[in-house]
């Protein structure tokens, strides 16, 4: 069965079943819902666009890699963070995968609660990143509301400019200023100018 798309999972990509076994066992007893893959070619095959949470991933496996995992993933844009689990052999390869945009590394061997605690921060991570991205999307929506005029008086109140400067700028008396500066505030769901910044400041988690 599919993963759902709304629960987060710490996904176990490893040729080793004692290891997702005991990788599978570990998550459980820090209460982080995981699933276990069997190969990269399983877990590529299943992989969805909208899935939350976060991927431990064996560099080496008998078929493909996880070096070849990963690379494949980013071709499809995969957002969930990468945790790989080297050998000590693997590490300049690990590094290497950072660098491209992988969240972390351990080497083998690890330390079971150091693992389970990179994987919660990547659990996390990837919450920011879903909730920061349905906020720009209800955000968006919004923006979409405003008349272009309001646009105008919008951006104007931004930048900190008084009702009697918009008026002269955009040639429009300070009544129609006050309306639509009402109005903007009503569709955007804010009460103010420092509100509204807040709410269409960039990187808000």
């Amino acid at each position: 069965m599919s993963p759902s798309l709304a629960t987060p999972f710490a996904h176990i990509v490893d040729d080793d079943e004692a290891i997702r076994d005991a990788l599978s066992w570990l998550f459980r007893t820090r209460k982080v819902e995981s699933r276990a893959w069997p190969s990269a070619e399983d877990f590529l095959a299943a992989w969805q666009p909208d899935w939350r949470g976060c991927i431990v991933l064996d560099i080496r496996m008998r078929e493909m890699s996880g070096l070849e995992c990963f690379d494949a993933l980013l071709e499809r844009g995969n957002t969930l963070p990468v945790i790989f689990l080297t050998g000590h052999g693997d590490v300049p390869m690990a590094v290497g995968a950072l660098k491209k945009g992988a969240f972390d590394f351990l080497e083998k061997p690890f330390d079971d609660n150091a693992l389970v605690d990179v994987v919660i921060r990547a659990l996390e991570s990837n919450a920011r990143r879903q909730a920061n991205q349905e906020t720009q999307a209800n955000v968006a929506g919004l923006l979409a509301q405003l008349t272009p005029r309001e646009q105008e008086v919008m951006q104007l109140v931004l930048v900190g400019k008084f009702n009697k400067v918009i008026a002269d700028e955009l040639n429009i008396s300070m009544r129609t200023v006050e309306v639509h500066r009402s109005r903007v505030f009503e569709k955007m769901g804010v009460r103010s100018a420092v509100e509204l910044a807040q709410l269409l400041a960039p990187g808000r988690d």
